[in-house]
């Protein structure tokens, strides 16, 4: 069964009001009307229209100020701008805040028709855009919970038995079964680690992450992070080096998942670096945003890879002889500094090393920092 569709025409006219009743009315779809905003706003609220008319020229409540409420409450819903010739210029201002198309005055059933349909059709788009990305959040959030409870639970149990094991056997095992053993127990710390770390991926929420948002010093962010990569470091024989401008503006965010970005970035740099090199943080600002880098001379990233290396579990292909990883650690942290309303981006050359480099608003540029 076709579905019935709502239409609302907010107009201060009546020729155009009944006009567009008379055109659109149909037995799948119900034509809705309003001569001002004040009503045609509670006919939207009221009735959830598929698609809305809204004439900009309109007395008391203009139709930019209906515009923007609607797009403010009902960002999803499809608005199509009626304007005179006159108004195009406003009518495109309009599709800048959020409208979908606009229909000049005068404008005949033909064309009313056209673009009616290609407002509906847009209309389901968005809708089954919305209902995709709802479907992809609930698989996220379901396999989250498989790797959780399903997965982390038995191999924790695992780990615990053979540990207990062992201990029990200590005296009576051979050096090759203890070998065995070890190597048993290796196994198992990686599949723990790698389920913690597809399970980190999985559980990182943008919304919940902005509530914990206020001014964050970059110099504490950085200190951190290389407090707790160079232990890595000094095994690896790599220098950490760093150079911060003076007087950064703090970012604005959520300190420990940053330093936890920077910490895997920095553990990246020193794992592809050859031993004896360094790594380079640097910190600058660039206008309203705050860029740190993470420079290494290692091993670098073929240029038909790096296309790939920010998507998920995204890898090089060119991996030192040794070296292992999966790629979550990146993963992780692109989801963090997209939801801070940044960016990371990578260059690199083969054998001369690569440079991170994370872009985040400064404090003083984002709404509400100062609260």
């Amino acid at each position: 069964m076709e579905q019935r569709r709502k239409i609302l025409v907010i107009d201060d006219e009546e020729v155009v009001l009944d006009s567009c009743t008379q055109v659109l009315s149909s037995p799948n779809c119900t034509v809705l009307t309003a001569g001002n905003g004040e009503k045609g706003l509670r006919l939207v609220d009221e009735a959830n229209p598929d698609l809305v008319f809204l004439d900009l020229k309109m007395p008391g409540l203009s139709g930019m100020d209906v515009l923007e409420r609607i797009r403010a409450k009902y960002p999803l819903m499809v608005v199509i701008v009626i304007t005179g010739y006159a108004t195009v210029s406003s009518a495109v201002e309009a599709m800048k805040k959020g409208a979908f198309d606009f229909l000049p005055k005068p404008f005949s059933p033909e064309e009313l028709r056209l673009i009616t349909k290609r407002g509906l059709e847009h209309c389901d788009l968005v809708r089954q855009t919305a209902a995709l990305r709802r479907e992809k959040e609930l698989l996220r959030e379901n396999f989250a919970a498989i790797v959780s409870h399903e997965l982390k639970s038995p191999l924790a149990a695992i780990q615990q038995n053979l540990y207990a094991l062992a201990a029990e056997l200590e005296d009576k095992l051979t050096d090759p079964q203890k070998e065995l053993f070890a190597r048993l127990k290796s196994r198992l710390d990686d599949l723990l680690k790698l389920v913690n770390m597809w399970h980190r991926v999985l559980s990182v929420d943008p919304a919940k992450l902005k509530e914990t948002f206020k001014p964050v010093s970059v110099h504490a962010v950085i200190s951190k992070a290389v407090e707790t990569v160079r232990a890595h470091a000094v095994r690896k024989n790599v220098q950490i080096q760093t150079e911060l401008a003076p007087e950064l503006p703090p970012a604005y965010g959520d300190e420990s998942s940053l330093v936890e970005v920077l910490v895997n970035i920095l553990n990246n740099a020193v794992k592809y670096s050859y031993p004896n090199g360094t790594v380079t943080v640097r910190a600058v600002r660039l206008d309203n945003l705050l860029a740190v880098s993470v420079i290494d001379q290692g091993v670098g990233i073929p240029k038909e890879d790096l296309p790939f290396i920010m998507q998920d579990f995204g890898r090089a292909r060119h991996q030192p002889e040794g070296v292992t990883g999966t790629g979550i650690g990146l993963t992780v942290s692109r989801r963090i500094v997209e939801a801070h309303g940044g960016s990371i981006t990578v260059e690199s050359e083969l054998g001369k090393g690569s440079t991170f480099t994370i872009r985040l608003p400064i404090a003083l540029a984002t709404p509400g920092a100062a609260s």
